[in-house]
């Protein structure tokens, strides 16, 4: 089925298939879908590169149907990325907010257009493939083992690369800051082995504001992740913060929650990769 799959997505580059919309659709809903039957629980790294290389394909036919809604979603998750990358390539200005005795290390600056903004720093055990597969692919089940994230809810997947979503924040402790909602749009991206996870507020008609929630907002954010100079088996992890809470909290309660967030969350996502390793060798035994 593969190979005949494949010969469907290089169909659709004839002239006179370019406007065939509803067999494009199909190239890249069936590639996909091969992949993910070839791929298992634990995808082998000859199905990923062959991920990458049709994302390529599926990227380019997409970008010809977007609607002009879809095609400013696109663009809001493009300028995210990009403003990412500026804020994290610029190495001046940073000071420790937080630094654990394992090496996790927050950082922060101030911004004129932006605010303030905080840079966590961590090394993970795992590869980035893993850990982007955790954090993009199964996505919606954050809630299942990050505490300070009651649910995330994919509301629009406009193309490959990037998707509109709905996030409510957990409680914190002693309710310091009060339940919050965010509508994000997220661009994934990868750049060789370097894997890009970036996004902002923006609005979607089907998540107006929530009762009982203060809608808050982000961005730019952006999360890296890198094989590690010392080890290309572990991954530096960099994640990129910027959130307006909005309300009426103290800034030094803010600066507190949100350094402190980040090192949770480094915290949070070590256990669910150690658990996660745990039950795939158990299966495989």
């Amino acid at each position: 089925m593969l190979p005949a799959t494949f010969k469907l997505c290089a169909g659709i580059s004839y002239r006179h298939t370019r406007n065939m919309t509803g067999l494009r659709k199909n190239a890249m809903m069936a590639i996909h879908h091969e992949l993910s039957k070839l791929s298992g629980p634990g995808p082998s790294m000859w199905v990923r590169n062959i991920r990458r290389r049709s994302s390529l394909l599926c990227s380019r036919i997409e970008e010809e149907v977007l609607s002009e809604s879809e095609q400013s979603y696109v663009q809001q998750g493009q300028e995210a990325l990009q403003k990412s990358i500026s804020i994290l390539s610029d190495p001046d200005g940073w000071r420790t907010e937080i630094e654990t005795s394992t090496g996790d290390k927050v950082l922060s600056k101030v911004l004129p257009d932006v605010g303030k903004v905080f840079r966590l720093e961590v090394v993970l055990d795992q590869q980035p493939d893993d850990l982007y597969e955790e954090l993009v692919e199964n996505m919606e089940r954050m809630g299942e083992w990050n505490p300070n994230v009651k649910r995330v809810k994919i509301l629009q997947k406009i193309n490959q690369d990037t998707m509109v979503t709905h996030e409510v924040s957990g409680e914190t402790p002693g309710n310091v800051v009060g339940p919050r909602d965010f509508v994000s749009v997220r661009c994934a991206k990868r750049r060789g082995s370097t894997c890009f996870l970036a996004g902002m507020s923006t609005q979607h008609p089907s998540m107006p504001e929530q009762k009982g929630f203060v809608r808050a907002e982000n961005g730019p954010t952006c999360i890296v992740m890198k094989p590690s100079a010392d080890d290309p088996n572990k991954t530096k992890f960099t994640w990129l913060l910027s959130l307006d809470l909005k309300g009426w909290i103290p800034k030094t309660v803010i600066n507190r929650v949100l350094s402190q967030t980040q090192v949770d969350f480094a915290n949070h996502l070590r256990n669910r990769m150690a658990t996660t390793s745990g039950v795939e060798e158990a299966m495989a035994c």
